[in-house]
């Protein structure tokens, strides 16, 4: 599902769900002309939408009961637009940078509607963030994202400590950054790594440190903003792929790691399959997540776990009449 098909969407969802209380899932996927799993995951994603501040009271909230919908918090939907001054500038920023993504359904639109809010609202100069709803950060991340908005601002080049999940490693960059993004609401500094000689997306939330260097940032002219219409996460030949089934407890490694959502089962539980490229990686991960996640395939993987555990199982033992003794 892209972002394009799938913006008009939500912006019609809270409207459409407010003039029909208590609408069954399946007869508003069938208006929508999406099935009722899809469905389920834009209402998801509204819960994380709302008005700044993103606590109780400013996110849209529904109501389930059975299978039918209410919305109950509209986070001021049902109110004719009225921007304000920051509001206007935060909305141009988007809008360009929209103008500017590959894929565009109707780039001219958009433009349009660039110039009628310059109209209404004066030339605003913002300084090519790309901004966006429903975030929700801790602190820390929210200081990353103020530090890279103000080295953006002053063009100037970021070192950072980087966390890189897919390969349970810590690494030092020095990096020239190039725009703000927030993908699924998640937050991304997209820029030009000097260690990798490329460009990079770097999630804000994984970043543990960053000093805003006493140099100018300059990518090379040659350097292009990433194509993100069809997300962020891009499969790499050299990965394998496993199926896991999380426990409730589990569900935040399909929103924490790159994967695609498979089939939501009965007791909260969720089939996801997720790629990786160190396997003794992957077992680390599966076996941090104390037994609420369990592998469907490939066997290679599920025996890797099983091998591992029972040596930490035996280790213990031995540990425990050696103290006994």
């Amino acid at each position: 599902m892209s972002a394009t098909g799938r913006m008009p969407r939500l912006l019609a969802l809270v409207p459409y769900l407010l003039a029909r209380p208590g609408i069954k899932i399946t007869d508003a996927a069938a208006d929508f002309d999406v099935s009722p799993k899809q469905l389920r995951k834009d209402l998801e994603l509204l819960w994380m939408c709302g008005l700044p501040g993103y606590g109780p009271g400013d996110l849209i909230d529904l109501s389930f009961e059975g299978d039918t919908i209410v919305v109950t918090h509209d986070a001021g939907m049902n109110r004719p637009l009225r921007l304000t001054g920051g509001e206007a500038t935060a909305m141009l920023v988007a809008l360009r940078a929209l103008a500017e993504t590959p894929g565009v359904l109707d780039a001219d639109a958009v433009r349009r509607a660039i110039a009628k809010i310059e109209a209404a609202a004066g030339q605003a100069q913002p300084s090519g963030i790309v901004v966006g709803g429903g975030v929700r950060e801790g602190k820390k991340t929210a200081r990353t994202r103020e530090a890279v908005r103000a080295a953006l601002t002053a063009k100037r080049a970021l070192r950072i400590r980087y966390y890189t999940a897919s390969k349970d490693e810590i690494t030092e960059r020095t990096v020239d950054p190039m725009r703000l993004l927030i993908v699924q609401a998640v937050g991304y500094l997209e820029a030009w790594c000097r260690r990798a000689g490329d460009v990079r997306l770097f999630r804000l939330d994984r970043i543990d440190e960053l000093t805003v260097l006493d140099e100018p940032a300059v990518p090379p002219a040659h350097a292009r903003p990433t194509d993100i219409s069809d997300g962020v996460f891009r499969p790499r030949p050299d990965q394998q792929e496993a199926v896991l089934v999380l426990d409730p407890d589990a569900r935040w490694v399909a929103e924490y790691y790159p994967c695609e959502e498979l089939d939501e089962l009965d007791g909260g539980r969720l089939r996801i399959r997720m790629r990786y490229a160190d396997e003794s990686w992957m077992v680390r991960l599966i076996l941090g997540l104390g037994g609420d996640a369990q592998v469907e395939s490939p066997a290679t993987l599920r025996e890797a776990v099983r091998r591992r555990a029972a040596d930490a199982l035996a280790r213990a033992r031995h540990l425990a009449s050696t103290y006994e003794q």
